[in-house]
């Protein structure tokens, strides 16, 4: 077993203003994402200057943060913040939707592309391999607060969490989709995207590689207290979620090789 290295949460605290890990995280999401952005900008469109990239970052930051927070009000616990709605505004305890956050990620790209003559899949295929980093820092920031841990068990890197009640060694399942979500993803999809692809293909392989690392690592991981598991047994919300992105993952990368022949630029 491991130890957990128990980090304080806070990661700054100047008199009653707390900076938190989790929040931090995001940053160093949102500037990994529009650093890496920024070196692909001229193959996605050498018109385009840093000052629109910028833009095109902030808009989609807002996705995240805020379909995020509200994808796990709908989808997680609604009748908990339908009796507390200030709950809402605690994001710094954790409480974010991934599949929230893609929601709103696409909801901007939408709404971006067409003040800006772009349509949503270029938007997408552009944007889809900096994801990761994101994801990959949201799942550093959950081990930190010592959320969303896994299930009892006696690998040898099993970790006892404090928030945990039971004092379980379990498996440290934010660290497995840090390897999964944000490493091995980030590498699939820049590897992958480095070399012409036709429309549609990067964001199916988003969808579909995304879906697959997130369904298995929810067999290891412990579902949410308020929800358990809700269908067959063992089928967790998360999973659910992940079906229809795996199958539109699929189905997008079929209709990219099969709509037509002519591969675009490589973003």
């Amino acid at each position: 077993m491991l130890p957990y290295p128990q980090i304080d949460p806070v990661a700054l605290a100047i008199g009653p203003l707390k900076i938190h890990w989790y929040g931090l995280m995001y940053l160093v999401g949102i500037g990994g994402a529009w650093l890496l952005a920024s070196r692909r900008l001229n193959r996605f469109d050498a018109t385009w200057s840093r000052e629109k990239l910028s833009d095109l970052v902030f808009w989609l930051s807002m996705g995240v943060i805020v379909g995020g927070r509200l994808g796990y009000v709908l989808f997680y616990d609604l009748s908990a913040y339908l009796a507390n709605p200030t709950l809402i505004l605690e994001v710094w305890k954790g409480g974010m939707s991934f599949h929230g956050g893609f929601i709103g990620v696409m909801l901007a790209a939408v709404w971006f592309g067409k003040r800006n003559n772009k349509t949503f899949f270029e938007l997408m295929d552009f944007i889809a391999p900096m994801v990761p980093i994101g994801l990959g820092a949201g799942r550093i920031g959950n081990f930190i607060n010592a959320e969303l841990w896994g299930k009892a068990t006696d690998v040898p890197w099993a970790m006892v969490f404090p928030t945990d009640p039971a004092q379980l060694a379990r498996h440290p399942s934010q660290l497995y989709q840090f390897a999964l979500e944000g490493v091995a993803l980030f590498l699939i999809l820049w590897l992958y995207s480095r070399k012409p692809r036709p429309t549609m293909a990067v964001s199916g392989m988003f969808a579909l590689f995304y879906g697959i690392f997130r369904f298995i690592v929810e067999f290891v991981r412990v579902p949410d207290a308020q929800l358990g598991y809700i269908a067959f047994g063992w089928l967790t919300m998360g999973q659910l979620l992940c079906v229809p992105m795996i199958l539109g993952g699929i189905g997008l990368i079929w209709w990219a090789y099969n709509r037509t022949p002519t591969a675009k630029a490589a973003v």
